[in-house]
């Protein structure tokens, strides 16, 4: 039987799942900062899980609603491009929203969007899915963008 090893050594498919990861990364990070900085601007009274709950969620629906649009632009229909937004990146997604908002809490105590804590979330946020991200472009040829 033949074993066969994965290869984690190809710059160009490291460099392309960069840029994958680096797309997921804007949209999930415009509905995360946006709900926190919400709550935090109009300091409505809500649980710090609550308001980190919401973030979540909605970074998951502005990276989709961004992904869709960028395939849309590649001539995906729009059927297509929600179905692959969905089913390509969906994990890739909800590590780094859990990654961003678990390195918000363990920094400020949670849904604290500061001049020194955003850039270690959006790091924290773009290292932890990228090998998945590069493991599926080699192993599947599976991109969104």
């Amino acid at each position: 039987m033949e074993s066969t090893r994965f290869d984690w050594s190809c710059s160009h498919t490291w460099k392309q799942s960069a840029k994958n990861t680096a797309w997921c990364l804007l949209g999930c990070s415009i509905g995360d900062f946006g709900t926190i900085l919400y709550f935090q601007l109009t300091q409505i009274s809500f649980p710090v899980l609550g308001i980190m709950i919401l973030a979540i969620i909605n970074g998951l629906i502005t990276s989709i609603a961004l992904e869709t649009y960028i395939l849309t632009r590649q001539n995906f229909k729009l059927e297509k491009a929600i179905q692959t937004a969905f089913g390509m990146s969906f994990i890739s997604m909800i590590s780094m929203e859990v990654a961003m908002n678990l390195t918000d809490y363990l920094l400020t105590g949670g849904a604290k969007l500061t001049w020194w804590v955003v850039p270690i979330m959006l790091v924290v946020g773009f290292l932890t899915p990228w090998p998945y991200n590069y493991y599926k472009l080699k192993k599947y040829n599976i991109s969104c963008h």
